[in-house]
């Protein structure tokens, strides 16, 4: 067979692929296996990875069978003639940079990030505050470059790489949308919420390696393979890994089982979006997620949408009561879809109810994009956000650790990646209502334990088109209409206000 300019493409980008993944399972082992003295060795190891996969990039017979392959783009198939699109979409993020740069970042989100688990563990600001500086000023740097080479604003360049295409006036009207619409309704939820009996839970100590078992006994009840993933733990829940072999962290509370359940729910969507990728396009651009905001849809979706539904509940309670040992009214249904719908306003992103998560991802996408544009500085932080978060929920942190200090992905250069979260729960809340409609027995079905219909749609739909369409093409060839926020709003109200 004749090689051609887009067959050299493809397997320059295969093997770059390769080293990505194998950096990708390195940063799994760093978060859940690494002993802290292998720190440096590892952080070595992934500035070589990423570097490597740079230049591999940014090389010279990159941009020439790039231009190449675009000149005989008519006689490409359409998965061909997508991926060659995503192919120069990395090149312009790549070629923005320097190799030092990409490599100083690499060094210094793994200082940061380390730094970061005993700041957090101990509240200390103080402490992390110089790697958190040195890496914001190459995130800027970064920001910079990219936005020079793509046309766009500095954070606006942060945010294209985590979600291609999506913009500030995309992001502004959405937020200020749900900014002006939940104070109003989050008042109505707590006065109904205060008219009924609130769900209690029930008595604990939950052992870790009972939730645990329960935990993987829900993971292959959705779908998730054992022999392509595992369930593991570290500081911050992630799922990481590769398509093949996807790793999923939590963090267990001996005294609720309920965050880590639902935190191993919320990863095992993300887990079945990556299984369920095309096979035929691995190791390609076009083969991969469709940008964070896609993927967050798929955890929330599972987590929010399929897991927290009185027929999950139903299924749910005679598991939970067998794992634990329990017995009388707490562990009924009915108390239990009492609990996962009590909305209470606190600290902690991750553990927040769906009606109130919304305000937490507008506070850090404010913050992030003061910092990015040097408006607020990193000695203002914790008094900002403690500021922006009374004013948001009417709450203040007692300390950094429920503060500024709770999240990792700024201590790991991740910023641009916050409005995602909240972008997903609307196309979560659309997906899940078109699934709904197409195939009405899927709530029946998830209250037998069946996800097979649900995921079937969603392999369909979703994951089986990978990157081959713009976020916004995938909604809508998915649910019939563009992105819209009221399908989100009329979820909220038929759940927390007319159930």
């Amino acid at each position: 067979m004749n090689e051609t300019p887009y067959s050299r493409l493809e397997a320059r980008f295969r093997r770059r692929q390769a080293l990505d993944e194998a950096a990708g399972m390195l940063q799994w082992d760093w978060a859940a296996m690494m002993p802290a003295g292998g720190a440096a060795a590892r952080a070595e190891q992934l500035a070589v990875l990423e570097v490597l996969s740079h230049e591999m990039l940014t090389a010279p017979e990159t941009e020439e069978l790039l231009d190449a392959s675009e000149a005989e783009a008519p006689a490409l198939g359409p998965w061909q003639r997508a991926n060659l699109g995503e192919m120069r979409r990395e090149w312009r993020h790549g070629t923005a940079l320097d190799a030092g740069l990409v490599e100083a970042l690499s060094r210094a989100s793994q200082r940061c990030e380390l730094a970061w688990r005993q700041a957090r563990a101990e509240s200390d600001y103080a402490a992390v505050k110089p790697l958190l500086a040195e890496l914001l000023t190459l995130v800027r740097r970064k920001a910079e470059a990219k936005a020079a080479a793509l046309g766009l604003s500095p954070y606006e360049a942060l945010v294209d790489a985590y979600e291609p295409g999506l913009r500030v006036s995309d992001i502004d009207p959405l937020f200020d949308d749900l900014a002006g619409f939940l104070p109003d309704f989050l008042g109505a939820v707590l006065e109904r919420q205060a008219a009924r009996p609130a769900g209690e839970l029930p008595p604990g100590p939950f052992p870790a390696e009972h939730q645990k078992r329960l935990a993987e006994r829900l993971m292959a009840a959705i779908g998730f393979d054992f022999e392509h993933g595992r369930l593991d733990t570290s500081a911050h829940p992630f799922c990481g890994g590769v398509s093949e072999d996807v790793r999923i962290t939590t963090r267990y509370d001996e005294a609720d089982f309920a965050s880590a359940m639902m935190g191993v729910l919320h990863e095992t969507g993300h887990a079945l979006y990556e299984r369920g990728l095309p096979a035929a396009w691995r190791l390609q651009p076009v083969g991969r997620a469709r940008g964070m905001a896609m993927h967050e849809s798929q955890s929330l979706l599972m987590e929010m949408q399929a897991c927290r539904s009185p027929e999950f509940v139903g299924f749910l309670a005679p598991l939970a009561r067998e794992a634990f040992g329990g017995s009388g009214p707490l562990w009924e249904p009915e108390n239990l879809l009492r609990l996962y719908h009590r909305v209470e306003p606190g600290f902690i992103r991750v553990e927040a109810d769906e009606v109130t998560y919304p305000a937490h991802i507008i506070l850090r996408y404010r913050l992030e994009r003061a910092l990015v544009a040097d408006e607020l500085s990193l000695d203002d932080l914790p008094g900002a956000w403690n500021e922006g978060f009374h004013r948001l929920l009417g709450m203040t942190p007692p300390d950094d650790r429920l503060g500024c200090l709770q999240d990792i992905h700024w201590y790991d250069g991740a910023f641009g990646y916050f409005p995602t979260y909240t972008l997903g729960a609307l196309i979560a809340a659309q997906l899940f209502d078109a699934a709904r409609r197409a195939r009405p027995e899927i709530p029946q079905a998830i209250g037998r334990g069946d996800f097979t219909p649900l995921l079937g749609w969603l392999r369909e739909k979703v994951h089986g088109e990978a990157s081959r369409w713009s976020t916004a093409e995938l909604v809508g060839r998915a649910s019939g209409k563009p992105l819209d926020p009221g399908v989100f709003k009329a979820h909220l109200k038929a759940r927390y206000l007319d159930s």
